[in-house]
């Protein structure tokens, strides 16, 4: 059975689940109001930028952008297609997100507003997220980030001679202007002018040419993310604010730093000027800088059908969105029919396979031996963290397996078994974020201090060995709330090592570098925390069915063994003048310890053929044994 495919019985059994996922996203859209931990108000979770009900043209659906941006032969050129095999394309149809916010309504009142915002822009911006008489959620609002919510959006910083005159009007007209883009801060345009970077020759719709839409801060609005209800002390810690009250400010450098993947590639070599990634990414430039470098590769195609007057355009944007997301497409075929998703099986496997191949593409391994210890470096090619965004479930780690002469096993460090979905971690190095409750909120809220999966309520940061991206500077990051924490990283270092102690015997060593989406400890949270409705348990059942999350291998590499050079004598990593010391003083009987073995040849006799070979090793650099 091929990827985002089900069997006929599959398909009955979900369709109960269907039905339940929409009456309960609905009510969760309509009155995201559960009692929680804190007793937050809608006010509480306020981010600047345009406010539900201001739109006088709501956003359009996306299902009329397929006449013109689908089905016309261009396969991934074609933006509403590989959009909707995307995760933006079904963000309000994920069962995971649903899971989440079902517990983090539970923990403060109305955090679903902070989620809702960039899962549902239409949803929340028609005012279906916090207002009991905001009606049932529509079919529009199931589309996640529809096509109209970024082809709609303005940049939030004017800029003379860039943006659209029409903008400066739009941004003074704001009540609440952002000041910076995050967590949702998305400016839209009242009327329905879609908005991109090129000048069309055509006018199927009114259009506006936008650099904007080429730029990182687009992708910011969504992609850094901050938690309005705490503020940043002078010590660095976070403490609640006044509650029941708008923060105008919005500053998100002054809030909780949920995510902070955008903030991470603007103190990156990527943000400075382009990188030289020889097409590690795809696309036809090899020269990559912002996001859309990336995660929208550019092709050469028609982005909209030829016959009503497209341009053939030699740098379009793939409107694929390649993440880190390799299973929940098919959670989400499972519980919605196509007519609704847009999905094919077909395209479902595509998208898959782009994000194991982007996983692939965002490390490149090295290995080290000197005989006691294998040293293995993993590299992070991306441009933020490696793995950045939300953090809750998502880890990389190193497998390492050890072989003898005979190719059998030995030893095994970082095992992950896939029937239980359980990873040792405990000799191996794990790459992830923890945040968590500290003192102060762990007595407001009854919870454990300590690291933890309640992220509307998570105040600190406990622990972040992810690794940085090049350019990383310490300074940098903690400009932007990034900072490695547990854990260090020189200025400049992109790549992590971790030392392995060599089993004996060891002939071979095979080393992979994994990432998985949805852990068993935070899939299991969700299923065990939610006590408003069944979102954990419908999450959790989608997880297992479809392989519990099955870690993705990034990187995989071997490395054949030899046994300690016995020339160093001394047992100080270096073939010199010492070890010849140390052996004439065994030979001679000065010696008072003996560090190694003075048999340097292996003869059986220790002579001065010893003393010989050893310096015969020091003048030539190679170690026979």
């Amino acid at each position: 059975m091929s990827h985002g495919e089900t069997h006929s019985g599959q398909r009955r059994n979900t369709r109960l689940e269907k039905v339940w996922v929409a009456a309960v996203a609905a009510g969760l859209l309509a009155a995201s109001i559960a009692s929680g931990g804190i007793g937050t108000t809608v006010l509480d979770f306020f981010i600047p930028g345009s406010q539900p009900n201001s739109l006088p043209v709501r956003l359009a659906s996306s299902s009329g952008c397929q006449s013109c941006h689908a089905n016309y032969g261009q396969g991934d050129a074609e933006p509403h297609t590989g959009w909707s095999h995307t995760m933006m394309g079904q963000a309000a149809r994920d069962p995971i997100f649903y899971a989440c916010l079902a517990v983090a309504n539970q923990d403060a009142s109305f955090a679903g507003e902070l989620c809702l915002r960039c899962h549902t822009p239409q949803g929340w911006l028609g005012g279906r997220s916090s207002d009991p008489s905001g009606g049932a959620i529509t079919g529009t609002d199931f589309q996640g980030v529809g096509c109209s919510v970024c082809h709609r959006m303005v940049n939030p910083t004017y800029v003379p001679g860039q943006s659209p005159s029409v903008d400066q009007s739009i941004l003074a007209a704001l009540p609440f202007p952002p000041t910076n883009p995050h967590s949702g801060s998305f400016v839209m345009d009242p009327q329905d002018r879609r908005r991109g970077p090129y000048a069309l020759s055509t006018n199927p719709h009114q259009w506006l040419q936008s650099p904007f839409h080429r730029s990182s801060a687009m992708c910011a609005t969504c992609h850094d993310v901050s938690n309005p209800i705490y503020s940043r002390q002078s010590d660095d810690s976070y403490l609640l604010g006044t509650l029941n009250s708008r923060d105008l400010a919005g500053d998100k450098f002054t809030q909780f730093p949920v995510e902070r993947t955008y903030s991470e590639w603007a103190n990156s070599l990527f943000a400075q000027g382009p990188v030289d990634l020889q097409g590690r990414f795809g696309g036809n430039n090899p020269l990559v800088s912002t996001c859309q470098d990336c995660h929208m590769p550019k092709t050469q195609g028609y982005g909209a059908n030829p016959t009503n007057g497209a341009e053939l355009r030699a740098d379009l944007p793939q409107h694929l969105f390649n993440g880190a997301n390799t299973w929940v497409l098919r959670a989400v075929n499972a519980l919605y029919p196509a007519s609704e998703t847009g999905m094919t099986p077909a395209g479902i496997y595509a998208s898959i396979a782009r994000a194991q191949g982007m996983l692939a593409a965002a490390s490149d391994l090295q290995l080290f031996s000197d005989g006691a210890t294998l040293t293995t470096r993993v590299i992070n090619m991306t441009g933020h963290k490696l793995p950045t965004g939300y953090s809750e479930g998502r880890r990389i780690w190193v497998n390492v397996r050890f072989f003898d002469t005979a190719g059998a096993l030995l030893a095994e460090r970082g095992h992950y078994d896939a029937a239980s979905a359980t990873l040792t971690e405990t000799d191996t190095k794990v790459y992830r974020g923890d945040s968590g409750v500290d003192e102060v909120i762990a007595a407001q809220t009854g919870l454990a201090p300590g690291p933890g999966f309640h992220f509307a309520l998570n105040n600190k940061w406990f622990f972040d060995n992810r690794i940085p991206p090049m350019g990383f500077t310490n300074a940098g990051f903690a400009s932007v709330q990034a900072s490695p924490v547990g854990y260090a990283y020189a200025d400049g270092q992109y790549w992590d090592d971790t030392a392995f102690v060599i089993p004996p015997g060891s002939a071979r060593a095979q080393v992979q570098v994994y990432h998985q989406l949805t852990s068993k400890e935070y899939i299991e949270f969700l299923r065990d925390q939610n006590t408003t409705n069944d979102a954990g348990l419908l999450a959790y059942n989608q997880w297992a069915q479809w392989g519990k999350s099955p870690p993705t291998l990034m990187d995989e590499k071997s490395i054949d063994i030899l046994p300690p050079c016995y020339a160093d004598f001394n047992s100080d990593g270096n073939f010199d003048a010492g070890d010849i010391d140390a052996l004439i003083d065994v030979i001679a009987g000065g010696a008072t310890q003996v560090q190694g073995d003075p048999d340097i040849n292996r003869d059986g006799n220790v002579d001065q053929a010893d003393i010989d070979l050893a310096i015969d090793i020091i003048v030539g650099g190679n170690c026979p044994f």
